[in-house]
């Protein structure tokens, strides 16, 4: 008998189901909400309502695509949290409402560990060489930057993290101070390809242990663009490719040198990157250049599975069932934690 989870998220804006039978991803819709775009960044208000009106399509979706149907499901996973409260209520509530329904055991999963645990998603006729234990794990999104020690499916560690912000906040806040488009890290990534990554510099934190900071670099960036405004009004315009480069090239040195000092200290060598972050070009290529220099065995998510999706839910829910780990009915989503 199969065992099958259906997983939820609905962390921030991308409203999301997936089906996971027996490990293998049987399928993964993405709402996105480009309403947002407009604002500059994700306003909550509008986030939950468009969670409102897209959660049942996309869960019905979900099992057609997976060809499961309601009676099948062995249990039902959902984001608890970390992540805008409204956002987590509509997910959340509606995880409940099924799962009571259908009399099937309730899965809370920590957001971050389902992005960690991404690496595990196994699909139908593809290649599954998943990390093993323990193995780091570079965690880089909007909100989060974060270096885990994964010694098991329920067991993770964070050693480092940032102390201000995150290293996706601070591509998205650099980016709008040039006038880019939201989001900002996927345009900044575009630009870069055309600039030079040794045109600026920018400071660099020095911070003990693993832990991360870059606030300093988006004070650095921002008073290098108001020194050369002042000579030429049209230096963001002359200089954007090489500003974005010179950005990205400062921001991934940052991230790459405390992994380094993680794996050297630890004696690691499967590294995995997770999260939005881990979409960025620059960051893969830094990966792939960091295997093949230190003999690392590196892993990089499909591009599908660095953003907020259903399957990492879904795979993190299905092996907290294989643990008998389930939750009460009765416990609330949270907007803030650590990964544990």
């Amino acid at each position: 008998m199969r065992t099958i989870i259906l997983g939820i998220e609905s962390s921030c804006d991308d409203t999301s189901a997936a089906v996971i039978a027996d490990g293998i991803l049987l399928s993964n819709v993405i709402a996105n909400q480009d309403v947002h775009k407009a604002y500059g960044g994700v306003v909550p208000e509008l986030a939950s309502r468009a969670h409102q009106q897209n959660i049942i399509p996309v869960v019905y979706e979900a099992l057609e695509r997976a060809g499961i149907t309601s009676d099948q499901l062995n249990a039902v996973a959902f984001t608890r949290g970390p992540g805008l409260m409204g956002s987590l209520l509509v997910g959340t509530s509606f995880a409940k409402g099924l799962a009571l329904s259908l009399n099937l055991p309730l899965i809370d999963v920590n957001h971050l560990q389902g992005h960690v645990l991404a690496h595990f998603i196994q699909e139908k006729d593809h290649d599954f060489a998943p990390p093993a234990f323990p193995f780091l794990c570079l965690l880089v999104s909007g909100g989060n930057s974060q270096i885990v020690l994964v010694k098991s499916y329920y067991d993770m560690e964070i050693i480092g993290q940032t102390i201000d912000d995150a290293a996706g906040e601070a591509f998205d806040k650099c980016a709008k101070v040039m006038g880019l488009p939201y989001p900002g890290g996927p345009v900044v990534d575009r630009l870069a390809k055309e600039g030079a990554p040794d045109a600026f510099v920018f400071s660099k934190p020095q911070i003990k242990g693993y832990d991360y900071s870059f606030s300093g670099l988006k004070t650095s960036f921002l008073y290098t663009i108001r020194d050369h405004l002042k000579e030429d009004p049209f230096f963001i315009q002359r200089h954007t490719n090489d500003l974005c480069a010179s950005l990205q090239n400062t921001i991934i040195e940052i991230l790459m040198e405390k992994l380094r000092k993680a794996a050297f200290d630890l004696n690691i060598r499967d590294v995995a990157v997770a999260g939005g972050v881990s979409a960025n070009s620059g960051l893969r290529k830094a990966f792939v250049e960091h295997g093949e220099k230190y003999h690392w065995n590196v892993f990089i998510p499909k591009f599908a599975f660095t953003t907020d999706n259903a399957a990492m839910i879904a795979i993190t829910g299905y092996y907290k069932y294989l643990n008998k780990q389930f939750c009460d009915i009765d416990l609330p989503p949270f907007s803030k934690t650590t990964i544990a």
